[in-house]
């Protein structure tokens, strides 16, 4: 059997690539495998290829690398996509996109997959995307496509709209992180958990979180994790994550009888419940972050630069397994040894009570027909109305990416929970003038104002 070709489009996230491909060289069916990389940043592409050299010798394995700059080229015979860039960077666009809301008195803590900050960083992003799927079409229309970027659910969304034939799903680590962090705070062996989630990405909910017993039979935890927090035993802190704090996920668990699967700081800027101005007490009652991606970028460029030093010189490295469902899913399309993974896919009928189309995160199953989501049907009525809200956030902003259509960005902009618990319609429709100004060079030519502001015509 030939040796899987694996492409990475964005290569230049060389931590993200040496997670993955520490994973994939330790899988023994693919240890041989082709590693393409690409990135437009040739420093970058550069590391990345001397990090995945040194992860080959390491491991003593046969794989290959290969770097380019063309992007058809890197994806030529690829049989997986992975797909993991920031269109914009952290310097400008998400300091735009965290100072020009600011001004407005519109504050977040990642701003990367929902608010005005999401609704952006998915104009900018998709265009980039389809013209992954086009290449794709083009040089390799059988691989599938492990998209890591966000905004997630509106990325998934907008390929499946455009592209239906593409072999897609959006991926992320918070379904299988939340369990082991709920474990952690429970003081029980994540090994012994049982739980099933559904919903969108960054707002999916354990449907059912229960602990097997000694006799065989499964033991519901909610009425644990609840009697934890009320007593004032959790939220513990995470330890991986030190920063982190659950306070909000557990509220919402009090309020809503289910618990979300994406973190708190992401949560509290995705409702209009927790981030207030003037109300400065809220923040320190449920530990919001504010401004808590900047921080954390600034601080990974610099860790990166100190590492990126000491792998230049080293000659092994090390390789802990990550939490990333990418070689997983590889390996049981490759091999048939099936595997179940959560995954952003299209909502054919698989949440009955979320609309046909947009993206859904839900168990799938792979084998080697490929990723096979599974059917949850409807949620319970309060965990849907509460996703409708970002479903129609995600809607519009795909609705203008698909169209062209400038105007649906605000409308997308005027039905974010946040910014219209903070802001009037005036200020809504100036704050998209002004950071669809901002970005200008880094949107489709449809989007741009050229200086223009459409609230003052």
């Amino acid at each position: 059997m030939p040796n899987p070709k694996i492409t990475f489009i964005g290569a230049g996230s060389t931590v993200f690539m040496k997670n993955i491909v520490g994973d994939v060289l330790q899988r023994e069916a693919l240890r041989d495998a082709q590693i393409a990389l690409m990135d437009i940043n040739p420093e970058r592409l550069d590391e990345s290829a001397v990090i995945a050299g040194k992860l080959i010798q390491t491991l003593g394995t046969k794989a290959t690398i290969e770097t380019f700059s063309d992007q058809r080229k890197a994806l030529d015979g690829a049989d997986f996509v992975v797909v993991c860039f920031q269109i914009g960077g952290y310097d400008p666009c998400t300091i735009t996109d965290f100072e020009v809301p600011k001004k407005f008195g519109l504050r977040q803590t990642i701003a990367d997959s929902l608010g005005i900050g999401g609704i952006m960083r998915g104009i900018r992003t998709v265009p980039h995307l389809w013209s992954i799927c086009e290449d794709m079409l083009a040089v390799c229309p059988d691989a599938i496509m492990l998209q890591y970027v966000n905004p997630m659910a509106i990325n998934t969304w907008a390929i499946s709209a455009k592209y239906p034939t593409i072999k897609q799903v959006g991926l992320c680590h918070s379904v299988q992180g939340t369990a082991y962090e709920l474990a952690h705070d429970l003081d029980i062996d994540p090994s012994t958990l049982r739980y099933r989630a559904a919903g969108i990405n960054h707002m999916a909910f354990y449907l059912e979180f229960e602990q097997k017993q000694a006799d065989g039979t499964f033991k519901d935890l909610y009425p644990d994790l609840v009697r934890a927090y009320r007593e004032g035993r959790a939220p513990k802190p995470s330890h991986w994550n030190k920063r982190q704090n659950n306070t909000v996920r557990y509220e919402m668990l009090t309020r809503l009888g289910y618990f979300v699967t994406e973190s708190s700081e992401h949560f509290a800027e995705y409702v209009p419940w927790f981030i207030k101005e003037g109300r400065e007490d809220l923040i320190e009652k449920f530990h919001i972050p504010l401004d808590e991606y900047p921080k954390r970028c600034i601080e990974q460029i610099a860790r990166w630069k100190e590492e990126a030093k000491r792998y230049k010189t080293a000659n092994t490295v090390e390789i802990k397994e990550s939490h990333e469902y990418a070689s997983e899913i590889m390996n049981s399309r490759w091999t048939g040894a099936p595997s179940v993974i959560y995954g952003n896919v299209k909502n054919t009928g698989l949440i009955t009570s979320l609309p046909e189309g947009c993206a859904v995160e839900v168990p799938c199953l792979v084998d080697s027909s490929g990723i096979q989501p599974t059917h949850v049907g409807a949620l319970p009525p309060q965990l849907t109305a509460l996703i409708r809200t970002n479903v129609n956030v995600q809607e519009l902003t795909v609705a203008a990416l698909v169209e062209e259509n400038r105007e649906h960005v605000y409308h997308a902009a005027m039905m974010d929970p946040h910014t219209a618990a903070e802001l009037d319609l005036d200020q809504i429709w100036q704050l998209v003038d002004e950071l669809l100004i901002a970005h200008d060079d880094w949107l489709p030519q449809w989007a741009r104002l050229d200086g223009k502001r459409v609230a003052a015509e």
